[in-house]
């Protein structure tokens, strides 16, 4: 359920917001989401969120890879069209397995590093002509931006923020 009004938290340095972070939590107020110019490290612990997934799509991305690989290799080579290249035997796939390696390799790289990119941009909500939905310009210069869900209790939520160092704070209606 998401609140009607949030208070956008602005602050110019991400060590106080850092620590501003970990004052909110403890506080035990829900921090809708946190704009940065720049990756924060250790910002996703100190929000609470749950660690990616993304290196176990990578892992099995690399095994459709490797798939790809040793079939397309198996089909070429030695059942479609075997050819005698620099001497090299073509009768089994296992006696030219020392040549196939690098191909190997190379497509195991390949999809899962193209897949994990296209995952993590459908995951992420980014596709092609989507409109930005940055609340504020400055976060991508030099601004951090915190939002919080209110529910009655603006006051509390601004005497908490202005005491963590945030050098502005907006009250936001997010009713559309």
């Amino acid at each position: 359920m998401e609140a009607s009004k949030v208070i956008h938290a602005i602050y110019t340095d991400d060590d106080v917001l850092m620590s501003a972070v970990k004052a909110v939590k403890a506080k035990r107020f829900h921090i809708e989401e946190i704009y940065t110019p720049f990756p924060v490290h250790g910002l996703d612990k100190a929000m609470g969120l749950a660690p990616t997934r993304i290196a176990i799509t990578a892992f099995m991305y690399g095994l459709v890879g490797l798939t790809v690989a040793v079939t397309m290799m198996n089909f070429i080579m030695i059942e479609d069209w075997p050819q005698d290249i620099g001497g090299k035997p073509s009768f089994s796939y296992i006696e030219n397995l020392p040549s196939f390696i690098p191909i190997m390799f190379e497509l195991t790289v390949f999809f899962a590093a193209h897949l994990m990119v296209i995952t993590f941009y459908l995951r992420s909500r980014m596709w092609p002509f989507k409109e930005a939905e940055n609340p504020d310009v400055r976060t991508t210069d030099d601004h951090f931006l915190m939002e919080i869900a209110v529910n009655d209790n603006e006051e509390e939520l601004e005497t908490l923020l202005k005491g963590t160092g945030a050098v502005e704070i907006n009250l936001i209606d997010k009713a559309h």
